[in-house]
């Protein structure tokens, strides 16, 4: 059975969020044994309390998790789990990324691999002159220098964003919170089309899910993990903007900030990132000059595919790597080959299995990808 049917399952379960999944997969090795284990084995995870068992009891009962992957499939035909290869690999390296991605438009595969450059750009949705000004110019400087662009969808900021990029002739992407075929607000409908047929729509919400305030907030988390780095652009104190820049600090990724006048409110937000460090931006080739410093993820080179970039490897990591080869191999033969603890294998070819790089084949062989 696949494993991607089980983050689907699991990710159904009242009280099991993505960080729990997490929990479970890298102390079960799957979420296939995750949802075969005892109850009194998950509640050894940490977080798992006794209703959230009594929860996957009940899910357990009504829950066939490969029929479930069918109906899902015919209704949300396109998405992916963190089972999937085809996985943005940038959102595995936050703490809850989501366990069902959904997606509408087109693929880059090399952009899922972050080898095209991604940058996050949002604001307020209620911009100045200014604001939309710089918006325009800033998207389109980035998405002819071949960064793709990711944005929201909502009004002001974001819409000028991704109107900029799709005029300049480049891709960019909006993570949504609602399902990517419920289009908010409506007046932005001939707008998502655009980007489906030039870029991405994203969400983490299935098929016909409508707007809802808690939703948006959420979504934020997918723009600043997709992105190397977040540029807010004009932004009121309370703004969700501030939101994504906090998020993308807590990721390790660079923020920037345009500078306004102390006079207009909009600009509180940005100016305040300025103070607590954000980078401060003067210009399209000022803000290209900062990016070009940035350090390109690490390359590797399979034989048998083309270059892909990855997150940088940890030590363990790259031990339990090498330790696996492209023939099936068992859990032991790879504890002897890395030196490690077999407890400390386990939780790495969790990761990696996770990142892409290696797959589970049955009787706990490993094979690499």
């Amino acid at each position: 059975m696949e494993e991607r049917a089980f983050w689907l399952a699991w990710s159904q379960v009242t009280g099991i969020g993505p960080t729990l999944l997490l929990r479970l997969q890298r102390h079960f090795g799957t979420l296939a044994a995750a949802w075969g284990a005892h109850p009194t084995d998950l509640m050894a995870v940490e977080g798992f309390g006794l209703q959230t068992a009594e929860a996957v009891s009940r899910a357990r009962s009504s829950l066939n998790p490969t029929a479930l992957l069918q109906q899902h499939e015919a209704k949300n035909p396109s998405f992916w789990t963190p089972a999937d290869a085809s996985y943005p690999r940038l959102l595995l390296e936050i703490p809850d990324p989501p366990p069902v991605l959904y997606y509408q438009g087109s693929v880059e595969p090399q952009e899922n691999q972050g080898i095209i450059p991604s940058i996050a750009i949002v604001g307020t949705r209620d911009p100045s002159d200014y604001g939309r000004r710089w918006a325009r110019r800033i998207s389109a400087a980035l998405t002819q220098t071949g960064f793709t662009v990711i944005s929201g969808l909502a009004d002001g900021i974001d819409t000028e964003v991704h109107r900029s990029c799709l005029s300049a002739g480049g891709r960019t992407i909006a993570v949504l919170g609602t399902g990517v075929d419920v289009v908010y607000p409506w007046a932005n409908r001939n707008l998502a089309q655009q980007i489906v047929e030039q870029g991405l729509l994203l969400s983490e919400y299935p098929a016909g899910t409508q707007p809802d305030r808690g939703h948006f907030p959420r979504r934020n988390r997918i723009i600043a993990g997709l992105s190397r780095a977040t540029l807010v652009l004009e932004a009121p104190q309370r703004s969700g903007a501030l939101i994504t820049a906090r998020l993308a600090n807590e990721y390790g990724r660079d923020v920037y900030a345009l500078p306004g006048s102390l006079d207009n409110p909009r600009s509180k937000g940005c100016l305040e990132l300025l103070n607590h460090g954000a980078h401060v931006i003067l210009g399209e080739s000022h803000l290209l000059e900062l990016l070009g410093e940035m350090p390109r993820l690490q390359v590797v080179q399979s034989p048998e595919a083309d270059q892909l970039t990855l997150p940088k490897l940890g030590q363990e990591l790259e031990q339990v790597l090498q330790a696996v080869t492209p023939e099936p191999v068992a859990v032991d033969w790879i504890v002897q080959q890395a030196g490690l603890a077999t407890g400390s294998v386990l939780s790495a070819l969790s990761q990696l299995e996770l990142m892409g790089l290696v797959s589970q084949l049955p009787g706990m062989r490993y094979q690499r990808c």
